[in-house]
């Protein structure tokens, strides 16, 4: 692979750089404000006028829904997107800004991969368009969802309709009043002996009735207003037939087209955190004096700056190969570097931020710096599109099945 960008990448990460230095990060402060302002008036689960305003701005600007790969209408592979995702996440919410933020990004890649031309104009302009917003539901709090073949949640045909009941948990987005769509993960034949074939995805609409949003789950006391990560109930929910996703038993096969793509954008965006991290680091040590010298010039420092510079390369060059893998052989055949890269990121991110906390002092478990919302959001990655150990299982599969007897 080439590691030097192309022009038009480097293009790309001017403007994007550039649009972020005017008005996102200058601006940081007031989406929190905003966030406070409405929780305080009883509802935190608004969008903020911050954001909407935004949007509008990257719109007009030809920054929007840069996530979209070339093969499906899009102008970027994979390695020319994720230095411009890595800018991005340096903020946790910046990315909406652009059309480019989980869960949409993974749903909308889903509809264009497998939605149906009705389906895709239902439910994929308006996302494209970001006039409406999307959620993922696949984790149920019963079960291990990190095997999803234990999922339980039941999608049962009857006529033209499929009948849905089951519960849901981390259903990221499904609090926003802007969510007019989930993709749902259910059991439409559970005793099919191919435990990978009893699974379907189907498109349910938000406000079917019978769905429930039951409570906004807290990371670490954080509730990522107004985003949030939803507990749902579905009871005796119905959908047309139509709605199905590509057809029943296929659910895992969707899953893995999902997953693949979400699972690189989030350790982009890690990346970009950790490097923010790095930097409000750096000032940090260099502002204070310890012990009758600048805490930057204490040697232990020289060797967590070093280590943090090291780990994020590290990091860094292994996503961009997995992107490049992608792009030439597909998701499939890039499978193990996805799930090294998955495991990968979020340790180093959260390695490098708990040092950040660590040069901030007190100030770096407060919400005076945005350090302790980003180990939390960080942790969280350790976790959300499988857990280290799945993925680590995988790598190891893998490498077995290469040295296998013959």
């Amino acid at each position: 692979m080439h590691f030097e960008h192309s022009a038009k990448v480097k293009e790309l990460q001017v403007r994007v750089s550039a649009f972020m230095a005017q008005h996102v990060i200058p601006v940081e402060h007031r989406f929190e404000e905003e966030v406070v302002e409405n929780r305080r008036k009883g509802n935190a689960w608004v969008p903020t006028r911050l954001v909407e305003d935004l949007k509008a701005k990257a719109r007009a600007e030809g920054l929007w829904n840069l996530w979209r790969p070339a093969a499906h209408g899009g102008t970027l592979t994979n390695l020319e997107y994720a230095p411009l995702c890595e800018i991005m996440g340096r903020i946790s919410w910046a990315p909406e800004v652009f059309n480019c933020s989980a869960p949409d990004t993974g749903n909308m890649e889903v509809l264009l991969r497998y939605g149906t031309p009705e389906q895709q104009k239902q439910w994929l302009e308006p996302l494209l368009a970001g006039e409406i917003r999307s959620a993922f539901l696949m984790t149920e709090p019963e079960v291990a969802s990190s095997d999803a073949t234990n999922i339980q949640c039941r999608i049962e045909r009857q006529g033209d309709e499929y009948v849905i009941n089951g519960r849901k948990w981390w259903s990221s987005g499904a609090g926003d009043p802007r969510c007019r769509i989930y993709i749902l993960m259910g059991k439409t034949d559970p005793d099919n002996p191919d435990r990978h074939k009893q699974q379907s995805m189907i498109l349910v609409p938000a406000d079917a009735p019978g769905i429930t949003v039951e409570r906004p789950l807290a990371v670490f006391g954080y509730d990522d207003a107004p985003h949030g990560h939803m507990e749902v109930s579905l009871k005796n929910v119905r959908v047309p037939a139509s709605n199905m996703l590509l057809g029943e038993g296929r659910g895992f096969e969707i899953a893995q087209g999902r997953l693949g793509p979400g699972r690189i954008h989030h350790c982009m965006r890690i990346i970009g955190q950790a490097e923010r991290a790095l930097e409000l680091m750096c000032k940090r040590l260099q502002s204070r004096v310890a012990f009758g010298k600048p805490v930057a010039e204490q040697s232990v420092w020289h060797e967590r700056i070093a280590e943090s510079r090291i780990l994020i390369e590290q990091s860094r060059l292994l996503t961009l190969k997995a992107a490049y893998m992608m792009d030439t052989v597909g998701n499939k055949a890039a499978m193990a570097e996805i799930a090294m890269i998955k495991v990968i990121a979020p340790n180093m991110a959260q390695r490098v931020i708990d040092w950040a906390i660590q040069a901030h002092g007190g100030g770096g478990v407060s919400d005076v710096f945005p350090l302790a919302w980003m180990y939390a959001w960080n942790r969280t990655l350790r976790l959300a599109d499988g857990p280290d150990e799945v993925h680590r299982n995988q790598i190891a599969k893998l490498e077995l099945r290469k040295h296998a007897h013959r």
